[in-house]
């Protein structure tokens, strides 16, 4: 059973907190099943990670050089939701309202124009924060910021301009998410694309604040340049997105949130076009990966100090009927990689809360699942 729904006599959710059964895994997850559950990774030995646990906060931040504060709000989000105590986090991403429209986000939904009812998803679904803009959260701070985790995303994407443009432009400041409360800042870096050196100063600069007031960082670690958009999508590439979340910890985010992997070979495939484009090695395709997706993610997890800064996959665009097939697949890669979990909105809210609910439920079943481990 996958956390089914009831409605209370209040007309409140109640949820039950099943795990995931294994029928009921291997259903979802088709003709995939055994070659993800049974997988065995010979790239990257799972010993040499630094995986996630209940003492995650001890283990691997307490040697850092973040504040008390900090490792305080760290231990505020790995001890929230659902997934408390477990290492794991599911977080419910909403700037999409700025990044795409509100229209294109919230009409099959119209409840979640409403910040509150955003909240009430995550915190119903048992994330274990929100990551929202200034303006959502800032709607609802005295409500909620004392209750539950709040992630202020500090700059956004906005396509009313046209031509449409491409650039994360700053939003808010890290003293206004502090001022409201919240437990982290989050930012998003083009990486690769015209733009991204401003947006890397700029975000160095947000993250050193952000660790200076106690805050944590998440970092959304995003490809963009048309010479990685060839017959196959190299914005999706293991060793480019494996060098974007390197170049995030290298900023000192906390968390690392990137795009699960589907293909490799983006430095070749771009040195191709006109010459050489950066460097690489081959042992990253002889030795470091395979084509098999959760060794792809290993390498992105690799990539991250070895987990020490946990890596948290996307749980991607809404497709319908197969969402929920989608997050869970995602999340057993994510997992059995070594990754610490996942980050899935557009999924979730743009359905009925209940089946909301449901679906983000059934991604902590994964991570609640003794069925699921570390490849």
């Amino acid at each position: 059973m996958i956390g089914t729904t009831n409605q209370d006599s209040s007309g409140g959710l109640t949820v039950t907190t099943d795990v995931l059964t294994g029928s009921r895994l291997e259903e979802l997850l088709g003709d995939e099943a055994e070659s993800l559950l049974q997988h065995r990774c010979e790239t990257i030995d799972a010993s040499q990670l630094h995986l996630p646990g209940p003492d995650f906060v001890d283990r691997v931040f307490v040697d850092t050089d973040r504040s008390s504060q900090v490792l305080r709000n760290l231990e505020w989000l790995y001890h929230s939701g659902r997934l408390s105590g477990t290492g794991y986090v599911s977080i419910l991403p909403i700037d999409q309202g700025i990044e795409h429209s509100g229209g294109a986000s919230f009409a099959p939904n119209p409840i979640y124009f409403d910040p509150d009812n955003l909240v009430r998803l995550a915190i119903e679904g048992g994330c274990n924060a929100i990551a929202s803009t200034v303006g959502v959260l800032g709607a609802v701070s005295r409500k909620y910021a004392h209750k539950f985790p709040f992630i202020v995303k500090l700059n956004h994407n906005e396509l009313l301009t046209y031509p449409n443009a491409y650039d994360q432009v700053m939003f808010s400041s890290v003293q206004r998410a502090w001022d409201m409360g919240a437990a982290g800042v989050g930012a998003t870096i083009y990486f690769g694309s015209d733009e991204s050196r401003r947006q890397i100063v700029e975000v160095a600069h947000a993250f050193e604040e952000a660790h200076r007031l106690g805050l944590f960082t998440v970092l959304w670690c995003y490809l963009r340049n048309p010479a990685f958009s060839q017959d196959v999508d190299y914005h999706l590439a293991a060793d480019l997105t494996g060098q974007a979340n390197h170049l995030g910890v290298t900023l000192q985010a906390d968390i690392i949130k990137q795009k699960l992997p589907e293909t490799n070979g983006g430095y070749m495939a771009v040195s191709a076009l006109n010459g050489s484009y950066g460097k690489t090695s081959k042992l990253v395709y002889e030795k470091l990966t395979t084509d098999h997706p959760i060794d792809l993610t290993r390498y992105q997890v690799a990539n991250c100090y070895l987990g020490r800064a946990g890596l948290i996959n996307s749980g991607g665009a809404s497709s319908g009927a197969t969402d929920l097939a989608e997050a869970v697949r995602t999340a057993v890669i994510n997992k059995r990689a070594g990754g610490t979990g996942l980050i899935s909105g557009r999924k979730a809210f743009q359905r009925p809360m209940s089946e909301g609910v449901e679906l983000l439920h059934a991604i902590q079943d994964v991570y609640l699942s003794e069925q699921v481990t570390v490849a």
